[in-house]
């Protein structure tokens, strides 16, 4: 009953990327481009997939999906980021920094079960081709994508509900751009015990299990590429899966170098925060643009569609 005698907190203090002035126009400037080149790159994207039918395939249309939490990652964060790199009251209320929370743990925790989906996708057309239609049905594509979705709103869901509980009474600061709930235990009067082992023990199941499902579906995937005898047939084989492989590495190893290095309170930490919530969605439609032969030619065809249709019109 003590704690609730503290004046309680209604908003926090978002220290951002710099407390230097003149590089706040600087920093809004190239943050305001990037999500720019985010929103522009994913719905680009998400049209070209729909428009085009000749990307109607299981693979593609999980591709739209991630898009789409691209697209819900990056918008979490960033317009506030903008927004303070701006003002003078660099402060976001306890309901805003919650469901900032809430949003960058589903989209982080679906984007890491639909890039498990991927890789097994990616398994049965390599590995097994002739049976690849009748294991990737559409059915199981829809069941597979709003899985991951639901898995990662449960994700969410176990680890806002216990934060809604919490007291804030201590100082409002965050050393951060944006709220994320590791940053929000120092600054309650509550006992965190409890918010901390749930955080902990479902961000270690959630990593490990996708991780897993991940390494077992290429591992056979390496061992099927190598086994075909002509390189010609390797570089075909290996170039089906290498964007979804470098999309992979890139969330995980920012994600590990974000929330599994002891870099607590250092400015690489805001390096690593921005490689994992802001480059990440920013390079990922160019990954899959740049790296695939199919894309860029949906995307010529889809541009060339709307230019003779708008020149049609009246």
């Amino acid at each position: 009953m003590a704690l609730r005698n503290h004046s309680a907190v209604t908003e926090f203090i978002l220290l951002g990327l710099s407390a230097d002035p003149r590089a706040q126009p600087l920093l809004f400037a190239l943050f305001l481009m990037m999500y720019l080149q985010t929103l522009l790159g994913n719905l680009t994207l998400l049209l070209v997939i729909r428009a085009d039918s000749r990307l109607h395939t299981p693979m593609y249309f999980f591709l739209s999906h991630l898009s789409s939490l691209d697209l819900c990652f990056s918008s979490a964060t960033v317009p506030k980021l903008l927004e303070n790199l701006l003002s003078q009251r660099k402060t976001i209320s306890v309901q805003g920094c919650l469901a900032q929370v809430f949003f960058v743990f589903e989209s982080g925790g679906t984007e890491g079960c639909l890039l498990s989906v991927m890789a097994y996708d990616r398994y049965v057309a390599i590995c097994h081709p002739l049976l690849y239609g009748q294991k990737i049905t559409n059915k199981l594509c829809n069941g597979l994508v709003w899985g991951s979705w639901g898995l990662g709103f449960l994700d969410a869901l176990i680890n806002i509900l216990p934060a809604m509980s919490l007291d804030f009474c201590k100082d409002q600061s965050i050393p951060h751009y944006s709220c994320e709930l590791p940053s929000l235990f120092p600054l309650s009067c509550s006992d965190v015990s409890t918010n901390f082992t749930i955080l902990l023990c479902s961000s270690l199941l959630h990593a490990l299990v996708t991780c897993v499902l991940i390494v077992c579906s290429y591992t056979p995937i390496v061992s099927t590429i190598l086994s075909i005898s002509s390189s010609s047939g390797r570089s075909k084989a290996f170039s089906t899966c290498s964007s979804h492989l470098t999309a992979v590495l890139l969330f995980y190893g920012s994600a590990f170098l974000r929330y599994f290095t002891p870099t607590s309170g250092s400015p690489l930490e805001l390096v690593f925060s921005v490689l994992y919530g802001v480059v990440t969605p920013l390079v990922n439609p160019l990954i899959y643009s740049l790296k695939n032969n199919e894309v860029r030619a949906a995307v010529r065809r889809t541009f060339r569609k709307y230019r003779q249709y708008f020149r049609s019109c009246p």
